[in-house]
């Protein structure tokens, strides 16, 4: 099922008296249960296409659909709670809270989100993500005393303690080892799959593409070229 679809997006910037355009026409449609993974040289407007489906800037023509809501003609409060209630991210870094521990970073993101459960629901629901992302034994643990690879994996379960229909990755594992980034796209995959994420992912390590079901590769603001794997 398409949960997902960016229709015709464009996306100029104005640089003094030249008009730039970064995205030419974008479509693209993200099912369930998949990874789609956005590969290309640095400037060629994948970054500009995250942030712009996950509603953190607007685009200059075209739409944004999540389950069939165009999120082009919703005010800001309504496209921030959207976000809030419906959308995961993983950024390259894990902007870990550095005075929180893992479970405190986790009740943060509960908090944020307006997750509307019980203190004692929301504990279980900890535990119960700690153990998927294998960290239950270091919630409270303080961000200092992780390793990149564990505050990646903390990253990951605050993405997803609210429950997101949508997980939106900006370069996952560039700041991680080879052994680690494929233990975290391991992660992301095995996660996508088991809670039915639609997850929009962009890198630039092609070797992070084996874990993608869908590659759409871009050139100068367009996708040229996509491949499919069952």
């Amino acid at each position: 099922m398409q949960r997902f679809t960016i229709e015709n997006v464009r996306k100029t910037f104005q640089n003094g008296e030249v008009k730039e355009e970064i995205l030419r026409g974008i479509n693209l449609s993200l099912r369930e249960g998949e990874i789609t993974a956005l590969v290309g040289a640095s400037g060629s407007g994948k970054s500009t296409l995250l942030t712009i489906a996950a509603g953190l800037q607007p685009a200059s023509e075209g739409q944004v659909l999540f389950e069939g809501k165009n999120m082009t003609t919703m005010n800001v409060e309504e496209v921030r709670e959207i976000r809030a209630r419906n959308f995961g991210f993983i950024f390259q870094s894990s902007h870990l809270v550095p005075f929180l521990t893992v479970e405190e970073q986790l009740m943060l993101m509960l908090k944020v989100s307006e997750t509307k459960i019980s203190m004692r629901d929301q504990k279980k629901e900890m535990d119960n993500i700690l153990s998927l992302v294998g960290m239950k034994h270091r919630k409270y643990a303080y961000p200092s005393t992780l390793s990149g690879g564990e505050k990646q994996r903390v990253a990951i379960a605050r993405a997803i303690i609210h429950k997101p229909r949508i997980l939106f990755a900006d370069e996952p594992t560039a700041s991680l080892d080879s052994n680690r980034s494929r233990e975290v796209m391991n992660l992301i995959r095995d996660l996508t799959k088991t809670l039915n994420l639609t997850t929009l992912m962009v890198t630039h390590d092609e070797e992070m593409l084996t874990f993608a079901d869908c590659i759409m590769r871009m050139i100068d603001g367009q996708v040229c070229k996509s491949n499919n794997r069952m």
